[in-house]
C-alpha cells in the first residue's frame, strides 16, 4: 500500500511554479506604483497577444544625470534595473499579474551620454537582468542599447518595450 501511495505522488500534479512577483521578492526587489504619463499618452496598448510598453523612467523619477559626464556605468545600470521595475509596474497594473506576460519580445534602450561614452550595452543590462528575475529566459529579448544626447527631464535611461501576453 505504500509503495501504491508513493508512486501515485509521483504523478501527482506539480507545485505551481513561483510566480514573477515571488521571484522579484526573493531577489529582493519590489515594484514601485507606476507614474502617470509626463504627456499625450498612455502606458501600455494592447494588440491582440501583445503589448507595447511606451518608454518608461523609473518611478518616481529621482535621478538625472549623463553617462560619460555626471554618472558612471554602475549608477546608470542601476537606473536602468529601476527603469524595469517601472516598467513591470505598469504591466501589472494593466494586467493584474505578471504570469499573464509570456514572453519579453523587444526592448529599445535610451542612454543619456556624451558622445564619447560607449558602455550603452553595459548600463541597460541593469534593466534586462531585472527582466531575467522576473521571467526567466523569458525575459531576455532582442534588444538596443543607444546613446541619445539628451532625455525628458534629464534622466539617465528610457526604456520601450513589447511584451508578448499568454
Amino acid at each position: 500500500m505504500r509503495a501504491a501511495l508513493f508512486a501515485l505522488a509521483l504523478f501527482a500534479a506539480p507545485v505551481a511554479a513561483e510566480t514573477p512577483e515571488q521571484r522579484l521578492a526573493a531577489a529582493g526587489l519590489a515594484l514601485p506604483p507606476p507614474n502617470a504619463p509626463i504627456g499625450l499618452y498612455v502606458p501600455t496598448a494592447r494588440v491582440g497577444k501583445l503589448m507595447f510598453l511606451a518608454g518608461h523612467t523609473e518611478c518616481p523619477i529621482k535621478a538625472t544625470g549623463k553617462l560619460g559626464a555626471t554618472m558612471d556605468v554602475a549608477a546608470g545600470k542601476a537606473n536602468a534595473a529601476s527603469v524595469a521595475l517601472c516598467m513591470l509596474a505598469s504591466i501589472k497594473a494593466e494586467l493584474g499579474e505578471l504570469s499573464r506576460v509570456k514572453r519579453v519580445v523587444r526592448v529599445m534602450g535610451l542612454v543619456n551620454a556624451t558622445p564619447d561614452f560607449t558602455d550603452h550595452p553595459a548600463v541597460m543590462n541593469g534593466f534586462s537582468e531585472v527582466m531575467v528575475t522576473a521571467f526567466g529566459d523569458a525575459g531576455k529579448a532582442p534588444r538596443t542599447a543607444a546613446g541619445a544626447g539628451s532625455l525628458p527631464r534629464g534622466i539617465p535611461v528610457e526604456v520601450e518595450a513589447i511584451v508578448e501576453l499568454k
